[in-house]
């Protein structure tokens, strides 16, 4: 098996792009998230850097920085728990420019008692921004935790047009 990647420079962000061949599986800020990842998910697949396999994920991803895309249009390939995955589902309902809070995602699994558990399932999605991650804050408004950083949020918060309180 194989782990396809590229790197993703773009004046908003910096980020590493990879997939398998069923779909994108992880989006990460470094080769060595995507490596951590993959020795976890998918054992002894081999790291082969690919911009030509990689380019319409490439692509989607520019085009949404640049403000020119509201929906992705991806394969994916999300490995997780059932249970992250079921939260990982209820991230991708979230429509571009909203916000929900962690109780609403737990909310909308059927399980309204595990915010915290939907807090830790949010912290392992390893395809950011087409699972909009970015879009789950604090029940007042405030930006809350972003495995990667609180200004890469801001960021994508802010192509989003969306209003959140620092």
């Amino acid at each position: 098996m194989h782990l396809y990647w590229t790197r993703l420079e773009d004046e908003q962000c910096s980020l590493v792009l990879a997939a398998t061949d069923q779909g994108v599986c992880c989006v990460g800020i470094t080769l060595e998230e995507i490596q951590e990842w993959g020795s976890k998910h998918l054992g002894d697949a081999e790291l082969v850097e690919a911009p030509e396999k990689m380019a319409l994920y490439k692509s989607q991803l520019q085009e949404y920085l640049a403000g020119e895309r509201t929906i992705f249009d991806l394969p994916l390939d999300l490995k997780g728990t059932p249970f992250q995955l079921k939260v990982f589902e209820a991230l991708q309902q979230i429509p571009y420019g909203s916000t929900v809070s962690y109780a609403d995602i737990a909310e909308a699994i059927g399980n309204p008692k595990a915010v915290r558990a939907v807090g830790g399932a949010i912290g392992k999605n390893p395809v950011l921004i087409a699972v909009p991650c970015h879009r789950v804050i604090g029940k007042n408004g405030t930006l809350t935790g972003f495995s990667s950083g609180i200004p890469l949020k801001k960021k994508l918060l802010t192509i989003e047009k969306v209003p959140f309180k620092d």
